[in-house]
This record gives C-alpha cells, sequence and structure tokens, in this order.
C-alpha cells in the first residue's frame, strides 16, 4: 500500500512540476516569436495543424492557467524584486514561480521519506525550500545594488566629461551606458533601460522615476532628484553633476572610514575565540605540564 501510495504520490508531483514548467520549456525563441508576429495576417487560418503542436497548445494553456490560479505569475511585487535584480526575460520569472511552488513540494516528499519525525521533517524540509529562492533573490538584489553604488561615481564622471564635450543629457547618457559596459554592467543597464523607455515614447522624468523605482538606492535617488531639479528649472546640468558627483565621494570616503572603524570592534571576537586560546595554550602549557611533573615527584 505504501509503495502505490508513493508511486501515485510521484506521480501527481511530476504532472504538476510539468505543467508549471511547461511555459519556460515550450515557449518559442524570441526569434520565432518575432516571425509569427510578423507572419499575423487578419485571413482566416486555413492550414492543417499537426497533432504535435496542439498538444503543445492545449499544455501551454494548462500551465498558464494553473499558474494564473495559484497566483505565480500575477504577483507585481515578485516582479518589481526580479528586476531589481536584473532578471527581466520572463523565462526566468516563470522559472522563479514553478521553483516557489516545487521547491516545498520536493521537501514534503523528501520529508515523507524519513521514518523518525516524518510530519517535523517534511513541514521543515517544506518550508526551508519554500524560503530558498527568496533568500536567493535578496541576495542577488543587495548585491546588485552595492554594485551600482559603487559604480555611480563612475559614471557621474563620464556624464560630467560628455556634457561638457557638448553632448546633449539623453545622448551623455546613452554613451556612459556604452562605455560601462564592461566595467560596471549594471549601471549600464539601467542607463540603456532609461534610453529604451524614452524611445518607447515614455517622458524623461518619468524614465528616470523608474530607474529610481527599481534600484531603490538612496544615492541613485538623489541623482534622479538632482537631474529632474535640473530639468525643470533649468539649472546648469555640468555644475549640478559636477557638485553631486563630490558629495557621492565624499560619502563613499566616508562610508569606508565608517567599515574601517568597525572592524576594530569586530576583530575583537575571533581574537577572544580563537587567538587568545592558542597564545594561552603557548604560554601556559609547558608551566603546567612542568608543575605536573613536578607534583608527581613529590609522591
Amino acid at each position: 500500500m505504501n509503495l502505490i501510495y508513493y508511486i501515485a504520490f510521484a506521480l501527481t508531483f511530476f504532472l504538476l512540476a510539468a505543467l508549471l514548467l511547461a511555459p519556460v520549456i515550450l515557449r518559442p525563441s524570441p526569434a520565432a516569436r518575432r516571425m509569427l508576429e510578423m507572419a499575423q495576417s487578419t485571413r482566416p487560418d486555413v492550414r492543417s495543424v499537426g497533432y504535435k503542436e496542439r498538444i503543445q497548445r492545449t499544455i501551454l494553456s494548462m500551465a498558464t492557467a494553473l499558474q494564473a490560479r495559484l497566483g505565480l505569475t500575477e504577483d507585481e511585487k515578485v516582479k518589481q524584486q526580479l528586476l531589481s535584480a536584473g532578471i527581466k526575460s520572463s523565462r526566468s520569472m516563470n522559472a522563479y514561480a514553478a521553483s516557489r511552488f516545487i521547491g516545498p513540494v520536493i521537501g514534503l516528499v523528501c520529508g515523507s521519506l524519513i521514518r523518525s519525525n516524518t510530519v517535523f521533517w517534511a513541514l521543515s524540509l517544506g518550508a526551508v525550500l519554500y524560503l530558498v529562492p527568496d533568500m536567493w533573490l535578496r541576495m542577488k538584489i543587495k548585491k546588485r545594488r552595492e554594485r551600482i553604488r559603487k559604480s555611480l561615481p563612475d559614471a557621474l564622471d563620464l556624464l560630467v566629461i560628455c556634457v561638457e564635450a557638448g553632448l546633449g543629457l539623453d545622448q551623455a547618457m546613452l554613451r556612459v551606458g556604452q562605455e560601462l559596459i564592461i566595467s560596471h554592467p549594471d549601471i549600464h543597464q539601467e542607463f540603456m533601460q532609461v534610453n529604451l523607455e524614452q524611445l518607447a515614447g515614455k517622458p524623461r522624468l518619468e524614465a528616470w522615476k523608474s530607474a529610481a523605482d527599481r534600484t531603490k538606492i538612496p544615492e541613485f535617488s538623489l541623482f534622479v532628484s538632482m537631474l529632474t531639479q535640473a530639468d525643470r528649472f533649468g539649472t546648469p546640468i555640468v555644475r549640478a553633476l559636477s557638485r553631486f558627483g563630490d558629495e557621492i565621494r565624499l560619502k563613499r570616503r566616508q562610508r569606508a572610514e565608517e567599515m574601517a572603524a568597525k572592524t576594530k570592534i569586530k576583530i575583537l571576537f575571533p581574537l577572544v575565540l580563537f587567538i587568545f586560546p592558542c597564545i594561552f595554550i603557548v604560554l601556559l602549557a609547558p608551566a603546567i605540564l612542568n608543575i605536573a611533573k613536578n607534583m608527581q615527584s613529590f609522591k
């Protein structure tokens, strides 16, 4: 009876996983989607659809309906977090949404195979595997924000040089984004995204605000606010960028000094736990051995 139960459970899990991953596996390539969009016509479709294509279309529709019913693809907050982490492809978003559902199921299955404390292990592994994608996403967001924060002073210096050379602000941001593609790819993605949004017809101020909402970095938000005020009130952009670059570098220097001051406190813990015991062993061990040897001679 237990064998039949496990086989049925494994089959159910396999089918659910296949339905959730179907939009990722069976999704056509960007080139194929582009060709389909170009080949679309208002004429009635009289072509014969093959059996394989009908099955693929049915599986995709079922998988999309299942993900929408489970609420794995409609969470705007998760989409914003993925964009903040630099994940923009729909395939990666679907994979992340599927992992949030498949992980707990795998944990429950693995926990049910443990004979002792089955309920505890099943719930614990399910909860851990449910939290793993979120922890990975938060870590990725934190690292990307730190990289953008470190690359912002260099981008400001290049912006000042480009604007002083006679380029407009939009052209300067585009040029800076192209120049930083190797050294600072994250700030390159943000600048190029702003340029693409403006080419699509989005107003300049809204495109900058969208970039600030994606990154959620105080320095980048101040940078966007400075650009907005300079655009509205006609402030000379070169002077504003130069002053803001000096402020950003001063903050970075102060942050480095703060981290250096914290190391004096942080180093106490390894000193007390690891270094001092070794020093005591080296200094006191010979004396303790000599005392023990002398005590044995009195007997």
